[in-house]
């Protein structure tokens, strides 16, 4: 008898489905993907759903944390949520629940949002190097 999931968000832990998961969640992982290919995705959620939620646990954080501020800084993102919590675990090795940090950042489609990302549409399109 182990104890699970322990969030005080009520966002449900990982062991849902896919229906139970939100349509613009992204949980990253700092091992799986390189940093800007969440920081495109998450252009592409806000986009789509005018918001996103960057989740992470552990050593994921500063990942996630970097991916929200690369967004604000360029003017795409504001920043609506910031939750933390920690999350039990069951330890696969020891066979005990450990406890991880987790954070959950909710960006949302800043004013400029369109007018940047048109510009950089434009930009990539009109590159000279794409012509060769």
């Amino acid at each position: 008898m182990g104890v699970e999931a322990v969030a005080a968000t009520g966002g449900g832990g990982g062991g849902g489905g896919v229906e139970a998961q939100k349509k613009n969640r992204i949980q990253v992982s700092n091992t799986k993907k390189p940093l800007f290919f969440y920081v495109n995705l998450a252009k592409r959620y806000i986009q789509q759903h005018n918001e996103v939620e960057l989740s992470a646990l552990g050593m994921a954080i500063t990942t996630v944390v970097t991916i929200a501020e690369i967004l604000k800084n360029n003017g795409l993102a504001i920043e609506k949520k910031v939750l933390t919590s920690t999350v039990g675990m069951k330890d696969e090795n020891k066979g005990r629940v450990v406890l991880k940090a987790k954070i959950e950042i909710v960006l949302g489609k800043s004013e400029k949002f369109d007018l940047l990302m048109n510009a950089s549409n434009v930009a990539t399109e009109t590159d000279p190097k794409d012509k060769e």
